[in-house]
């Protein structure tokens, strides 16, 4: 396959992040998605500038199909009713798409995220959410990190078999999410001192 029968760098994003699915997404590597498309190596180079830029490309992608699937799942919602529907949007993603959900974990450099349409989309959705329970900067800061790292706790854990009780993971997910939002109504204020 040539560049002209349709090798494109969106093209080889989405082979790469659906490789990522189906092997890791640190499995993903250029010669296994050259072999995909039937092409050399150094042909994907004319379309991708590294395997570094390829994981930065399959993690903007799922970042934005993650939080398209996070705004319909909350929208007209607030509260709690929408930290559950953003939580199992969440969850449902990590599941059902490891490789991708694996990419969105990624560190990207902050200029990329900037100039990222579905990264400023996924800061507007999470910050209005966490807004509604009444929170400022930097309380915001702080509940998203919470809730970002209870979720991927949870995900992680969960897609590698580690909760071991009989308990269902289903009733223990509801259960941390009714925790969480009551832990954002209950937010500790920090303490101003004046002077």
């Amino acid at each position: 396959m040539s560049p002209r029968a349709g090798l494109t760098p969106e093209r080889l994003t989405v082979a790469a992040a659906d490789l990522a699915d189906e092997v890791g997404f640190e499995n993903v590597t250029l010669a296994g998605l050259a072999k995909r498309f039937g092409v050399k190596d150094a042909s994907l180079y004319s379309h991708v500038r590294s395997l570094q830029d390829l994981r930065v490309r399959v993690a903007l992608l799922a970042g934005g199909e993650m939080i398209d699937r996070i705004a319909v799942a909350v929208a007209g919602r607030a509260g709690k009713d929408a930290l559950a529907a953003f939580a199992g949007a969440y969850r449902a993603y990590a599941l059902e798409r490891p490789g991708r959900y694996a990419a969105t974990q990624i560190r990207i450099d902050q200029s990329l995220i900037a100039d990222t349409p579905a990264l400023r989309r996924t800061a507007e959705i999470t910050y209005g959410m966490l807004r509604a329970y009444g929170l400022s900067e930097p309380d915001l800061t702080d509940a998203v990190r919470l809730l970002r790292a209870t979720f991927h706790g949870y995900c992680a854990l969960e897609s590698t078999g580690g909760f071991g009780a009989p308990r269902d993971v289903r009733a223990s997910w509801d259960k941390a999410v009714d925790a969480l939002h009551i832990a954002l109504e209950n937010w500790p204020q920090e303490e101003t001192t004046d002077g």
